[in-house]
């Protein structure tokens, strides 16, 4: 049985010596906790199976996590196991047990191993923990077929997009970096990663805040326009309200009079609009001339 070094030797030697259950004493167990909730029971049936635990978590034990946590994430799914475990069925505990302490180990590997939260489907979790021994093995034929496609192998294999095993391969071909750790090696000055992640685009209360302001605005515009005569309203919205904005002359030319005389009115709409902005809200008025 693999073992994984960091775990204490008396625990160990204590689960391995454990004595083995027969199939009448685990059905006996498993019945009295389920319907009497025994917990001399669980903690006979679980010890026994403890060399179980320490047999799954070693196999995890290149993913560069603490081996005690590995164990005892496992003995969580032992746990939950021996709580949905019916005794009367004709399957034995540790088949059962099986799938839930490895199931548990998966899960807490996946959430400890990058910062990066990764391998949410079952089949990108097949991905992640079968990647290395798939290309391995694919590796080996390619040696005879220099044509084969490793990747879309490994796809079909695990049921997956060949996107998605360039994606975790890439994941899995470095360690997670910092944000806060510097660009270059120079250490006078040298700006963070993080620094380049900066979004220059307006916070969202600046955002709503020009939204309001421009809605005032534009009300006390409309409101403050009423003032004009037809022809002042008419030169000042095509001269100053409008994207392209006619010329002097060109106005001038469509009202019959002359582009001074165009420029004069323009004037005096602008005087007549500023004071009537001024009754309104001095503070804004400014920006309407």
């Amino acid at each position: 049985m693999a073992q994984i070094s960091g775990i204490s030797r008396s625990f160990v030697r204590t689960a391995m010596n454990a004595p083995y259950l027969t199939r009448e004493e685990e059905h006996a167990l498993a019945l009295a906790w389920r319907d009497s909730g025994d917990e001399a029971a669980l903690a006979r049936l679980t010890t026994a199976h403890m060399r179980l635990v320490i047999s799954i978590a070693a196999r995890f034990r290149n993913y560069g996590l603490p081996p005690q946590d590995l164990v005892q994430e496992g003995h969580v799914g032992l746990l939950e196991a021996a709580a949905r475990f019916e005794p009367d069925r004709d399957v034995r505990f540790s088949t059962y047990a099986t799938w839930w302490i490895r199931a548990s180990i998966q899960d807490f590997v996946l959430r400890n191993w990058s910062i990066v939260r990764g391998g949410t489907s079952s089949a990108q979790k097949a991905l992640f923990f079968n990647l290395r021994r798939l290309r391995m093995r694919i590796a080996r034929r390619a040696e005879n077929e220099p044509d084969l496609d490793i990747q879309g192998e490994i796809a079909a294999a695990v049921g997956v997009r060949r996107s998605d095993v360039a994606m975790m391969e890439a994941r899995l071909s470095g360690p997670d970096m910092s944000l806060s750790a510097p660009v270059s090696d120079d250490e006078s000055g040298s700006a963070d990663r993080g620094d380049f992640f900066a979004d220059n685009a307006p916070l969202p209360d600046e955002i709503v805040g020009n939204q309001i302001d421009g809605e005032r605005r534009y009300e006390w515009l409309q409101s403050a326009l009423t003032v004009l005569s037809e022809r002042e309203l008419r030169i000042l919205r095509d001269r100053r309200l409008s994207e392209e904005g006619e010329t002097l002359e060109s106005l001038g030319e469509k009202l019959g009079i002359s582009k001074e005389r165009v420029r004069q009115i323009e004037n005096r709409a602008l005087e007549k609009l500023r004071k009537a902005l001024l009754e309104r809200n001095p503070r804004f008025a400014a920006s309407f001339t």
